[in-house]
């Protein structure tokens, strides 16, 4: 199963397969979330339902919450872990704050480390610490692969024809 940052979809619809422009791209996210192979966790999920955007309206539509959002709940001592183990023991408040949900993907992806991926636009930054480490370092630590957005596509064979 392959998890989604919430980056993944923002930057998809922004950069290269905006809704309106390539909606095949966004029929295909919806057939592989009602297979199973892709999903978004309750915490990357609101993080785009809350806009006002054709991203959020997408979201939001009952057919595609039903497909891709992630039915379970996070162990919180894996979230716990993710965030001492992978970030620092002694956050403070306003790093714990920076870090956001990202711990929360992790956790999710490590309740199943053989059958999950992480997918992530966010790219490794070895040199970083504490709160501003990089998801893919970060899962890295707890042997958990994450992968880009074209990783993804290319691993679940996404493909688009236009005849002309």
């Amino acid at each position: 199963m392959f998890l989604l940052d919430a980056n993944v979809l923002i930057d998809a619809n922004r950069d290269y397969y905006s809704i309106d422009r390539v909606p095949e791209f966004w029929d295909w996210l919806e057939y592989k979330g009602n297979g199973g192979e892709v999903k978004i966790p309750i915490e990357m999920y609101e993080e785009i339902a809350e806009g006002n955007d054709n991203l959020g309206n997408w979201t939001k539509r009952p057919d595609i919450e039903r497909a891709i959002l992630l039915d379970e709940d996070v162990e919180e001592s894996l979230v716990e872990k993710v965030i001492k183990e992978g970030y620092a023991s002694d956050l403070t408040d306003v790093e714990v704050e920076k870090i956001g949900r990202d711990p929360f993907l992790i956790a999710y992806g490590l309740q199943d480390i053989e059958e999950r991926r992480i997918v992530t636009t966010e790219v490794s930054k070895l040199t970083k610490i504490r709160a501003n480490r990089h998801i893919p370092d970060v899962c890295d630590d707890f042997g958990l692969l994450a992968i880009n957005t074209f990783e993804f596509i290319r691993a679940l064979n996404f493909t688009t024809s236009w005849n002309s």
